[in-house]
């Protein structure tokens, strides 16, 4: 059997990502999705019912992270001691998985749309939109949902 071209590896990985998102967008919206426990036990933060995210110290003030919220991801960036912001880190673009913010932006490592940190509005394309907000709190020591 001859190796494969790289046309036919790229256009494998291109399905395997399509695919998610196409039969995402033909689900029901009348169905609540199945419910996924959180990776971090669906522990609750302060008896206010708010899954915890991550801890403040896990991410330091000019940065973000991608972490586990449950029944999606969140990237969530922290702009200063007081300040943390949630994003869907998927690009609107082309649903790819953007990554953490570096000097001030978020960028698409797939077609290199670019995105302000500290309110996720598109600042370059291709992408037509800014990241989807995604309500989050600091409560106590944790990032919590809001």
């Amino acid at each position: 059997m001859p190796d494969p071209t790289r046309r036919t590896v790229v256009c494998g990985l291109l399905a395997g990502l399509v695919a998610p998102v196409s039969l995402a967008a033909c689900s029901s919206a009348d169905t609540p999705p199945a419910a996924t426990p959180p990776a971090n036990g669906g522990a609750t933060s302060g008896g206010s019912g708010a899954t915890a995210l991550a801890k403040l110290s896990d991410v330091p003030v000019g940065s973000g992270k991608i972490v586990d919220g449950g029944p999606g991801k969140v990237l969530l960036v922290r702009s200063s001691e007081t300040e943390v912001r949630g994003f869907d880190p998927v690009c609107p673009h082309a649903g790819v998985a953007v990554s953490p913010p570096k000097g001030g932006t978020i960028t698409c490592p797939g077609h290199g749309s670019v995105f302000d940190a500290s309110t996720g509005a598109m600042k370059k394309g291709p992408a037509k939109t800014g990241l989807t907000a995604v309500a989050v709190k600091i409560e106590g020591d944790s990032i919590v949902t809001a």
